[in-house]
């Protein structure tokens, strides 16, 4: 499939020679090869993985959300496969679970877990950016947490259906990036209301000024997250400048974050816009900002000692 072989199999229908294999291919797993000029792609590893399998893994977690179309996936990740191996190669996850017949699809040729299963996998095993892992699925392939949840229930006492449970309620394909997830959970975890996530603002004549990461259209308040990637694009930078006073004029209070911007700072100043909007409720900064919070400071400091 696509150039990637199984070696001993290549060889003995005839495909390669054994000479073959060793000048023009290269291992991706023990036994599994591809060829020498390649860029290997995470696809090409996901395949591999499966052919490792003898193929009959079934691929899930990341490398079937990328499949599926999700965004945000490094091309070096680990393979997760729903299979029993003895012992499984570095780059090859496997789960000896059970996945029945309507939890999984062939996509492109490769069987993959479905959406919702693959949505399973991921809220369970994905300790990191869980939510930003769900969400970008769920704008890649939009899927149903009601089925999500109805594999929770089939798969009852299943390791990590606790933290599955507990972030599903915040999915949104709405969110387009991790860090903006990881920014949206934190602001519910402390506290304020949940948001609505893409929120088209027009002015008087009903044209579009902007449409905002997420906030609360009924207190007029906004969060954006500006990644890497928008802070050096100088077009978006002034479009910035220039919109953000017609949000005012509007009546919209919009904090704008970056990812080196303290979450203890970022919430105070969200509860004080919310409370002058007439929002009447308490937060509580959960844990992982305070920690989030001392790494900040422990980056700056060591910025100041180099400086």
């Amino acid at each position: 499939m696509e150039d990637i072989i199984i070696g001993t199999e290549a060889v003995a229908n005839g495909v390669v020679t054994a000479h073959e294999l060793r000048r023009w291919y290269r291992p991706i797993y023990r036994n599994v090869h591809a060829p020498t000029n390649r860029v290997i792609t995470l696809r090409d590893r996901t395949v591999g993985a499966w052919l490792f399998s003898r193929r009959c893994g079934i691929v899930t977690g990341l490398a079937a959300a990328a499949l599926h179309g999700s965004s945000w996936v490094d091309t070096d990740i680990d393979i997760e496969l729903v299979y029993k191996f003895p012992r499984a190669p570095r780059g090859i996850v496997a789960r000896a679970e059970r996945i029945e017949a309507d939890e999984w699809q062939v996509l492109n040729g490769l069987p993959v877990a479905t959406p919702a299963r693959t949505a399973f996998d991921l809220g369970r095993f994905q300790r990191h950016d869980t939510l930003g892992r769900l969400d970008a699925l769920m704008r890649a392939e939009p899927y149903s947490t009601d089925d999500v949840l109805m594999l929770t229930q089939r798969y009852k006492g299943a390791r990590g259906v606790a933290l599955l449970k507990a972030v599903l309620p915040f999915v949104d394909g709405g969110a387009e990036s991790p860090r903006e997830s990881w920014w949206r959970r934190l602001v519910i975890e402390s506290g304020f209301p949940i948001p609505a996530t893409q929120i088209t603002v027009r002015d008087d004549y009903r044209r579009h000024v902007r449409t905002l990461d997420f906030g609360w259209e009924e207190y007029q308040v906004a969060l954006e997250y500006d990644g890497d990637q928008h802070q050096a694009d100088r077009a978006q930078y002034l479009k910035d400048r220039r919109v953000m006073p017609v949000l005012r004029q509007l009546g919209w209070h919009v904090i704008t974050v970056v990812k080196e911007d303290d979450p203890i700072h970022v919430i105070v100043r969200l509860r004080e816009a919310m409370v002058a909007r007439g929002w009447r409720g308490s937060i509580e900064i959960p844990r992982y900002a305070y920690a989030y919070s001392r790494h900040l400071a422990e980056l700056a400091f060591r910025a100041r000692k180099l400086g």
